[in-house]
Parts: structure tokens; C-alpha cells; sequence
């Protein structure tokens, strides 16, 4: 970001007209994420009913930066104004750094405005020089090889049995225009972990919403689906980001047959980075990460306090939310299909 600063520049919410130059915008700076994309903002405001605030930085009739804003608000969980909830990264895209500090500053007003509690940036290089860093968060993102034989010398030795096995199971993957497989998989697997899951019409607002960029890939053994997960492309990557399993995958290395599947898919369509996506350390997903020979990069999840004192721990490592976890692994997942979107559009993932 050039420190220059940029002559007349305003801040104003995005409109319909603007969303072609927004992408455009967010395609070609090298910060820019699949997640800054416009078309998020009618997934959180139609799928989930949440307030958003997508401002853009002008100047000349160009844009200067971008800044996409969502509002959670739960009685149960706490108010906050976040770029981006549910999302592994957001946070200010800009030019220069008078744009950039004209858009933090408009979120701090509105978040005063709203009354939130906090305000969350999910940067991947810190940018809040003034902000809180909540650490813990990592990130996984590795380049992929030019050919299937070159990634699969890649993986490290012990997880590369555990490929070769799955392959030996015999499954078959299928790239499926519909979520009949995965919402069922995805939802049972998150109550497995004991966290609410999103209403099945979120996922499907970012199926419809992004089209041939968002690819759901299920693994089957003898024609059942045994787990599936939902990919987003952006430039040349590849992001698996919400995947799930039931109980028969795990002996038949399932998880580890899909994840090798999509890389393969990958490279021999061209893609260059495989983006494993956020996890908190210390997790499983982290673990299962590292197998793979990624490497931990941490995320700069970077907060302004408003009405809060202190700074907020809404992950599922914080001890107060143990027997609530411990709870709704015992429910059945009919029931927490029901119940578990109510709570979670509450959560900011």
C-alpha cells in the first residue's frame, strides 16, 4: 500500500451500479480475497437477514479501496460490526494509506452509531497499528505443483499412506450441482464438533450466488455419500472451505481421499494455489493441516473496542462454552438442523 495519499477522496456504501468495478478492484490487488467479493453482500443479507456495509473509497470516479462490513447482532453472543463474520479473511483493501485511514475511520463511526460491542477486522497482514490482536488463528496456503505425480511427491510420507489408502478403497468423487449430499454430511459433522451450523439456505445463496466459482466435490463408497465439501475459486486458487464427513469415512480415509482429489482436480485444471483455509492451533483441523506439509501462517484477527472492555473470545476453546459443546453432541442432528441456524447467524464465526 503506497503511503501517498490520495487527493479528494470520499467514502460512500456500494451500489448495484458499482459492483463490476468493486471485483474488478478486489481481482487486482494482490491483498484482495475471494471474500472481499461483492456478491457476499446479498448471501449475508438475503440467506441470513444481517445488516451490511459495504463502503468504497473514490476518488476521480476511481475506486481508491474497499471495505466490507457486516452486522451481528445476538442476545446470546454479543453485537459486533465485522469485515467479514463466518469468513476466514476481510479487513480494508486500499491504495494508498488515506484511503485506507478514511475507511477505518468510517467503520468506527458507524460502529458507534450501531452500538456494537467490538469492531473485528480479519486481516491477514496486520494493518490496525492501533488495534487489539486477538492471536490464535493461522491460515494454510501452499502452491501446487505442475503435475498430479508432483503433488503427490509432495504430501509428506505418512500422509501420503493415508491417500494411497483411500484410493485403494475404491471411492469415487463426483462434482454435484446440488447440496442434497453435503448439507446432510456438513450438518452432522458440525454436531459432531458441537458447533450450531448455518441454515441450509446460506450454502445455497453461495452456490446460486457464485456459480462455476463455488464447487461442491462428494467422495462415495458403493453409491453413499460419505463426505463432501464446498471449494471456492478466486484467480488462481482453489479454497476447500466448509467440508464434513460422517462416521464411515474415517476408516476409509475418506476425508483424506476428497482433500487429495480436489488438489488433483486442481492441477490439472490449471490452479496454482491450494488455500487450505483458517483453523485455530491446536485443533484438529490444524493438526490434520500440518500432516499435509502446509506450513502455519497467522492471521492478524485485529479488534476496536467500543462498548466492550475487554477483548472478546467467541471461539469454541473458550472453557465457558464446554458444557454447551459437550450438550449438542448428544443432540440429534434432525434436531440441531432446526435449531442450530438460530443460534449460529448469531455467531461470528
Amino acid at each position: 500500500m503506497s503511503a501517498k495519499p490520495s487527493a479528494s477522496v470520499t467514502i460512500r456504501t456500494l451500489l448495484a451500479a458499482d459492483v463490476a468495478a468493486w471485483d474488478r478492484y478486489v481481482g487486482d490487488r494482490p491483498e484482495g480475497t475471494f471474500f472481499h467479493r461483492a456478491a457476499w453482500q446479498g448471501v449475508f443479507e438475503r440467506s441470513l437477514g444481517l445488516g451490511t456495509h459495504y463502503l468504497l473509497a473514490e476518488a476521480d470516479g476511481a475506486i481508491r479501496g474497499v471495505l466490507p462490513l457486516v452486522h451481528v447482532r445476538s442476545r446470546l453472543f454479543s453485537n459486533t460490526l465485522t469485515s467479514l463474520p463466518f469468513l476466514a479473511y476481510g479487513g480494508i483493501i486500499a491504495s494508498d494509506a488515506h484511503a485506507a485511514a478514511l475507511l477505518q475511520a468510517r467503520a468506527c463511526a458507524i460502529g458507534e452509531e450501531l452500538g456494537v460491542d467490538f469492531i473485528e477486522f480479519r486481516n491477514r497482514v496486520e494493518a490496525q497499528a492501533d488495534w487489539q490482536t486477538k492471536p490464535g488463528y493461522v491460515t494454510f496456503r501452499k502452491a501446487i505443483p505442475a503435475t498430479p505425480e508432483e503433488c503427490l511427491k509432495m504430501i509428506p510420507r505418512k500422509q501420503r499412506a493415508m491417500v494411497r489408502k483411500g484410493i485403494r478403497h475404491e471411492l469415487e468423487s463426483r462434482v454435484e450441482d446440488h447440496l442434497d449430499n453435503f448439507y446432510p454430511i456438513f450438518s452432522e459433522s458440525y454436531r459432531n464438533l458441537g458447533t450450531p451450523v448455518l441454515a441450509r439456505r446460506y450454502f445455497e445463496a453461495i452456490r446460486t450466488i457464485f456459480g462455476k466459482d463455488c464447487e461442491v466435490l462428494t467422495i462415495f463408497k458403493d453409491g453413499k455419500a460419505v463426505s463432501s465439501v464446498m471449494s471456492y475459486y478466486f484467480r488462481d486458487e482453489v479454497i476447500p472451505y466448509y467440508g464434513g464427513s460422517i462416521a464411515p469415512a474415517r476408516g476409509l480415509m475418506a476425508n483424506d481421499f476428497m482433500y487429495w482429489e480436489l488438489m488433483r482436480r486442481s492441477c490439472e485444471a490449471g490452479i496454482r494455489i491450494f488455500d487450505y483455509g483458517r483453523s485455530r492451533e491446536g485443533t484438529g483441523s490444524y493438526r490434520f493441516k500440518k500432516h499435509w506439509g502446509f506450513t502455519p501462517e497467522p492471521l492478524h484477527y485485529q479488534y476496536h473496542l467500543v462498548r466492550q472492555t475487554a477483548m472478546p473470545d467467541l471461539s469454541p476453546g473458550n472453557p465457558k462454552f464446554r458444557l454447551a459443546i459437550a450438550i449438542w453432541k448428544r443432540l440429534p442432528t434432525a434436531l440441531t438442523r432446526i435449531i442450530g441456524p438460530l443460534l449460529a447467524r448469531g455467531l461470528p464465526g
